[in-house]
């Protein structure tokens, strides 16, 4: 008898388990709805959260760690989903990936990341972002590559933003490319400067409020009028 009663207990138990398991993913999936529609990025990270301890899956993980880079928290995103480079990452995974270990000043491990989008589906954009990079780990012959594939894909309408100033500007993506192959010209043959200064003078052309654009020929106008400058 106590065995009939323990077991008709546990079921019962289960039972209520089941439905409060339901229910509060029900709630939290129209307080998620809620939240989306009233751009509150706090509250749609605890929804997605709750969401996740209560039905785990990895496209909620994915959708978190994206809310979470796009709210600039990218410690919090890589958290969510790893920094390992994973075939069966999904676009969006790889793509908060990529962008939250830039961020953070990985460049290496951004790499990988902005490569795997890159085979997946090659674009303008991901090749600056890939020429960038390369850039920054000393790879100038790849990064040539990527420029020379992205300016002759690159179409009129398509801008890049840049954020070391105070306020944020867009620029053509052409002009960013330029101003990206003088960058390789210059560390390629630093004893050719000018034609360095000629692809950003091009990109400067296209747009003239190209901050950044501007401090480089700066930069490289006082090494040419420096040669001591040129050997470091």
């Amino acid at each position: 008898m106590k065995t009939r009663i323990t077991i008709l207990l546990f079921a019962v138990s289960l039972c209520s388990y089941g439905q409060t398991t339901s229910e509060l993913k029900t709630h939290y999936e129209a307080f998620y709805n809620e939240m989306k529609a009233q751009g509150d990025v706090s509250g749609v990270i605890n929804a997605l959260t709750h969401l996740i301890v209560l039905q785990p899956s990895q496209q909620r993980r994915d959708t978190l760690a994206y809310v979470y880079a796009n709210n600039n928290q990218h410690m919090q995103a890589l958290n969510t989903i790893g920094i390992e480079k994973d075939a069966s990452d999904s676009d969006l995974a790889v793509q908060v990936k990529a962008i939250s270990l830039k961020a953070l000043n990985q460049p290496k491990r951004a790499l990988e990341q902005f490569e795997v989008l890159y085979l997946r589906s090659p674009n303008p954009y991901l090749a600056y972002e890939l020429a960038d990079l390369k850039i920054q780990t000393g790879d100038n012959t790849g990064a040539m590559a990527n420029i020379e594939f992205a300016l002759g894909a690159v179409k009129e309408g398509m801008t890049y933003a840049f954020y070391e100033r105070q306020q944020p500007y867009e620029v053509s993506l052409k002009a960013a490319l330029l101003h990206l192959q003088g960058l390789v010209q210059y560390n390629t043959d630093r004893a050719n400067i000018e034609t360095a200064i000629a692809s950003i003078d091009e990109a400067l052309a296209l747009d003239p409020n190209f901050n950044l654009a501007s401090l480089s020929k700066q930069a490289l106008e006082s090494r040419k009028n420096n040669p001591e400058e040129k050997k470091n």
